[in-house]
């Protein structure tokens, strides 16, 4: 399990480290050569399919499965519930690429990894944004989804681009990643996903009414989960007590 040290500033502040360089490049270099630098330090679009993709345009908003649900166990944290299925490893973490990467056998069976943060904590990292009509944790995230390395022509893509590449975590084998947006009653926001030989994985960015920004994480090796069962899951998501900084 991840130490406490790592946490989720600096899982940013890879962001951060790559954009100082960005800095240099957008002031003498043009559009393409800031493109280059990026798949430099991210990767490119062969590499990392989803630099280049961006969420369907339908919106996912299904009845959700009440029955299902009643079956899911309540897992409650200090700052967040949830409810789950019960063959999960559910872990409350603050997250960073590299624990996908280096970490992953330390949990080959089903795993759920949980992130709350409260209202405006994009922003208040990075309140330069705000300039961009960057306002809160849900148009943050939107504008990470639709980033497209293809499309780089200043600073504020790139910096998007960067952030949507070590904001991803591993969804196996890259090549039939699917992204999608999604908004039930009280909460909305994208889905990355994948239905692969050796299990689904689903990577979830929600924001409720209240600007509570939630990152899921789900490896499910049985494929036991759908889409209409992740939806379930998400909607019982919550935050509670004070909300993280």
């Amino acid at each position: 399990m991840m130490k406490k040290k790592n946490t989720f500033t600096k899982y940013i502040s890879i962001a951060i480290i790559l954009l100082v360089g960005t800095l240099f490049v957008a002031k003498f270099g043009g559009p393409s050569l800031l493109k280059l630098y990026v798949e430099a330090g991210i990767g490119t679009c062969q590499k990392i399919p989803v630099l280049c993709m961006t969420p369907t345009p339908e919106i996912i908003s299904p009845e959700i499965e009440k029955e299902y649900t009643a079956e899911l166990l309540t897992y409650e944290f200090p700052t967040m519930s949830i409810k789950l299925p019960k063959d999960f490893t559910v872990i409350q973490e603050r997250i960073k690429k590299v624990y996908y990467k280096r970490n992953k056998r330390q949990h080959q069976g089903n795993v759920v990894y949980l992130l709350h943060k409260g209202p405006n904590f994009f922003i208040n990292l990075f309140p330069q944004l705000t300039k961009q009509g960057i306002k809160d944790n849900y148009e943050f995230i939107k504008r990470t989804m639709y980033a497209d390395l293809k499309g780089i022509k200043n600073l504020t893509d790139a910096f998007f681009v960067i952030m949507k590449g070590i904001f991803i975590p591993d969804l196996g084998d890259l090549k039939d990643v699917k992204m999608a947006q999604f908004k039930l009653t009280d909460r909305r926001g994208f889905i990355n996903y994948n239905f692969t030989a050796s299990g689904n994985y689903f990577d979830c960015n929600i924001m409720d009414n209240a600007g509570n920004f939630f990152k899921i994480y789900i490896k499910d090796k049985g494929a036991s989960l759908n889409l209409d069962k992740l939806l379930a899951i998400l909607s019982s998501v919550k935050a509670i007590g004070e909300s993280p900084q």
